[in-house]
């Protein structure tokens, strides 16, 4: 698959890699475990009136990659099927309100950051003591 995701002490890094990232306008993108409020599973379909700013979209195909604009927020899709997503939601991102990214075992993936993030705190609040 052309999405890896990696955790470092700070957060959640999304690599795109090959046609991926070329068709997405975008390569890399960091989530601080501070701003993901929440991640779960599930299916999404992009609405027809999303606005892509940059990116690419085949609708009709499910096939989302890159920067749109929709209902005043900022989403990040990078997906090429329908299928069971990873969804985080962002608050206090730079950018994005939502990052939303098909990879294999989604749910697994989506446990692993949930486990990061309460480690991520329990070390913030260890530290403020």
């Amino acid at each position: 698959m052309a999405r890896e995701v990696h955790f470092d002490e700070e957060g959640v890094l999304l690599n795109l890699t090959g046609a991926t990232g070329f068709f997405a306008l975008k390569f890399k993108l960091k989530m601080p475990y501070s701003t993901i409020k929440s991640v779960y599973v599930d299916y999404f379909d992009a609405p027809p009136w999303m606005l892509r700013m940059p990116g690419t979209s085949l609708s009709a195909l499910h096939i989302f990659e890159g920067s749109f604009k929709y209902a005043d927020e900022w989403y990040f899709l990078s997906y090429e099927s329908r299928v069971p997503l990873l969804i985080m939601e962002l608050e206090g991102h730079d950018k994005y309100r939502y990052v939303i990214f098909q990879v294999d075992n989604p749910t697994g993936v989506a446990s692993e950051i949930r486990k990061r993030i309460r480690e991520a705190q329990e070390m913030g609040d260890g530290r403020s003591v």
